[in-house]
C-alpha cells in the first residue's frame, strides 16, 4: 500500500504527514457499494435528500476554522484567503440545498384541454468526481453536492497535494447519518483517477488541467457517459480607455494575484489601452509592493507560497522564458532572504511578446503580462488570442462598451469591472479547451440528470 505525503508550502515542502492510498482492488468493491447505495438513495424523497446533506453542511460550518487551517498550511493559501475559500463554499452548498426543490421539480412544458405533458429530471447513477488543490473545499462542494442533490451518488477523490484536507472532509462525511455508499471518498495520485474512471461509472465531473481533462472526455465518450468538464483558463483584462482604474485596481490585483495566482479563471493576460498604460502600471505596482507575502498561515498576509515544486519548476519556466525574450519587469515584490524556495516573487511584465509562454500558456502563478492596445477591435483579436474561454474581465465604464466587447469574447463568462459573474445562480464553465458543462444554478443540477418526458390525456 503506497503511502501519500502531505507537504508545508510555507516551510521548504516539509511533510506534514501521509495517508495510505486506497488500494487498488478496493475500487471495484467501493463502486459496487455505491451503486447499490443508488438504488436507495435515488428514491429517497428530495426533502430527505436536502436533510441528509443540510447534516453535512452544518458539521461543515462547525469545522471550518479547522477546514481554513488545514488549507492554509497543506495548500499554502493565506490564512484569511482560506476563511473566505470555505466560507464561499458553503454559500455555494446552502444555495443547493435552498433551491434543490425548485429546479428539480417536475415542469409543465405543455398542457391543453384535452392532454398534461411533463418533464422529470432523474438521475444519472454513479458519478465519479475529481477535485484539484488551488481552492479544495469550495471545489469539492461544487462537483459533489448538486450532484448528490439530484439523486446520484458520487465517489470523489481529491488532488494528493492537499490529501489531508480531503481526510478532514472525508471525516465529516463518516460522521454523518448519509447511507453508506452514497459519498465516498478516496484517496490516491493521478494514476487512481484513472482507475477510478475506469470503472463501471455513469457520469464524470472533473476540475483540473486540460491535457487531463481531454483525456477524461475521451474515456467518457468510449463509456457513452457524461463529462462535466471545469479545465483551463487564460482569462483576459481589457482595461478601456474610460477606464476608472482607481474603483477597478483591487479586482485587477485580486483576480490575478489572489491565492498566489494559482486560479483557473484568475485574470492572467491584462490588455490596456495605450494612453492609459503608465497609469494603470504605476498604480498597480503600488498596490503590489503593499502586500506582505511570508508564511501563509500568519493572519497579516496577503500572498503565499506555490503549492508544490512542480508549480514552482512550471511558473519559473514560464518566467525565465519571457525574460529571453526581451520582457521588462514593471514591478516585483521581492522575495526575503529569509523565506525558503517555495515562494515566488509577484511580478507585472511589460514589453510582452505573443510568442512567450506567460502569453500562449496558462500562468498558473503570480505573474501579469500586460500589452497595450489603441482600438477595441484590437482588445478583442488579443483577447481571444488563446486556446482557452473561461472568462473574461472588462473595465469600462460605458455599457456600451463592455457589451460590444462582451458579445466578441470567446468565454463563458465575462464581468464588467467589480461585479463578480461567480455566484451560486450564475452558471460556470468555458468555450473552448477550458472545458464542457456547467456548474451552479438550475444547469448544475440537470447536468447529471436524465430528462424524462410525459405525456398523458386529461381525461
Amino acid at each position: 500500500m503506497t503511502n501519500i505525503i502531505s507537504t508545508n508550502p510555507s516551510e521548504n515542502y516539509n511533510p506534514l504527514g501521509f495517508i495510505e492510498s486506497t488500494p487498488e482492488s478496493d475500487i471495484p468493491l467501493i463502486i459496487q457499494n455505491a451503486r447499490k447505495a443508488h438504488r436507495v438513495w435515488k428514491n429517497t424523497p428530495l426533502n430527505e435528500r436536502i436533510f441528509f446533506l443540510r447534516e453535512i453542511y452544518d458539521t461543515f460550518v462547525q469545522q471550518k476554522e479547522i477546514l481554513a487551517q488545514s488549507v492554509a498550511t497543506e495548500m499554502g493559501m493565506p490564512i484569511k484567503l482560506a476563511r473566505d475559500e470555505v466560507q464561499y463554499g458553503l454559500n455555494y452548498f446552502l444555495w443547493y440545498l435552498d433551491n434543490a426543490g425548485r429546479y428539480l421539480a417536475t415542469e409543465v412544458v405543455f398542457e391543453s384541454e384535452t392532454e398534461l405533458h411533463t418533464v422529470h429530471y432523474e438521475s444519472k447513477w454513479v458519478i465519479a468526481a475529481i477535485t484539484p488543490w488551488n481552492y479544495p473545499v469550495m471545489l469539492c462542494i461544487w462537483a459533489c453536492v448538486q450532484p448528490l442533490l439530484a439523486g446520484n451518488v458520487v465517489v470523489w477523490k481529491i488532488s494528493k497535494e492537499v490529501i489531508l484536507t480531503g481526510k478532514l472532509i472525508g471525516d465529516i462525511l463518516k460522521q454523518s447519518s448519509l447511507p453508506s455508499g452514497v459519498w465516498t471518498e478516496i484517496y490516491g495520485d493521478g494514476k487512481m483517477g484513472d482507475i477510478l474512471t475506469d470503472q463501471d461509472i455513469d457520469g464524470i465531473t472533473f476540475t483540473g488541467s486540460t491535457n487531463v481533462g481531454k483525456s477524461l472526455a475521451r474515456k467518457a465518450f468510449e463509456k457513452w457517459i457524461p463529462a462535466l468538464m471545469e479545465l483551463g483558463g487564460s482569462a483576459p483584462g481589457i482595461v478601456c480607455e474610460d477606464a476608472d482604474i482607481d474603483s477597478v485596481l483591487e479586482t485587477i490585483y485580486f483576480m490575478r494575484f489572489s491565492n498566489s495566482g494559482q486560479m483557473c479563471d484568475g485574470l492572467k493576460r491584462l490588455m490596456v489601452h495605450a494612453s492609459r498604460y503608465d497609469e494603470l502600471v504605476q498604480k498597480l505596482g503600488e498596490k503590489l509592493q503593499s502586500k506582505k507575502l511570508w508564511n501563509a498561515i500568519q493572519e497579516d498576509i496577503d500572498i503565499g507560497p506555490l503549492v508544490s515544486e512542480s508549480q514552482l519548476r512550471n511558473i519559473t519556466e514560464q518566467y525565465e522564458d519571457a525574460m529571453k525574450k526581451w520582457a521588462v519587469i514593471e514591478s516585483e515584490l521581492i522575495v526575503s532572504e529569509k523565506l525558503s524556495w517555495a515562494y515566488f516573487a509577484p511580478t507585472i511584465l511589460g514589453n510582452i511578446s505573443r510568442d512567450m509562454h506567460v502569453w500562449k500558456e496558462e500562468v498558473f502563478g503570480p505573474i501579469l503580462p500586460i500589452l497595450t492596445f489603441s482600438t477595441l477591435e484590437e482588445a478583442v483579436e488579443l483577447a481571444n488570442d488563446t486556446t482557452y474561454g473561461l472568462g473574461a474581465y472588462v473595465f469600462t465604464e460605458n455599457k456600451e462598451t463592455f457589451l460590444y466587447l462582451a458579445e466578441r469574447i470567446d468565454s463563458g463568462m465575462v464581468q464588467q469591472n467589480n461585479v463578480n459573474y461567480c455566484i451560486p445562480s450564475d452558471p460556470f464553465g468555458g468555450y473552448k479547451a477550458s472545458g464542457t458543462g456547467r456548474e451552479h444554478g438550475k444547469w448544475g443540477f440537470h447536468e447529471f440528470c436524465n430528462v424524462k418526458v410525459t405525456s398523458i390525456p386529461k381525461k
